[in-house]
């Protein structure tokens, strides 16, 4: 039971610094794309990659692995936002824009996260 609060700890403060950090993002440039969702998915993509090298070279207690990423990050990264923007994207006739911004983040978000891996096992 002590484990599920620290998820849902973790996954608290996940949520809340999504939300700061997409809305201050989103305050800052208000173009076509989502872009603090976008930045949101890429940096959580990569955090997750460096978290996973770290518990797999038990730099990281694994305890930490449901805080950390389970909680934490399962709520800091927004893959239904992305897809809700998305569709809003398409809806709005914005095809062009849509697809750029699937295209754009599912790479960039694969490219963080072997990024986080390599750096991490690399640094070795």
């Amino acid at each position: 039971m002590k484990y599920l609060v620290f998820i849902a700890l973790g996954g608290a403060g996940g949520a809340v610094s999504r939300y700061l950090l997409s809305n201050w993002v989103h305050s800052l440039w208000e173009g076509r794309w989502p872009l603090g969702t976008l930045l949101v998915n890429t940096l959580g993509s990569l955090t997750i990659g460096l978290l996973f090298v770290l518990i797999e070279r038990q730099v990281v207690h694994p305890d930490w692995r449901g805080v950390l990423m389970v909680g934490f990050l399962g709520a800091f990264t927004t893959f239904s936002t992305f897809s809700l923007e998305t569709i809003t994207l398409l809806e709005a006739g914005e095809y062009f824009h849509a697809f750029g911004y699937v295209l754009v983040s599912v790479v960039a978000c694969v490219l963080a996260a072997g990024v986080g891996i390599w750096l991490m096992r690399s640094l070795a």
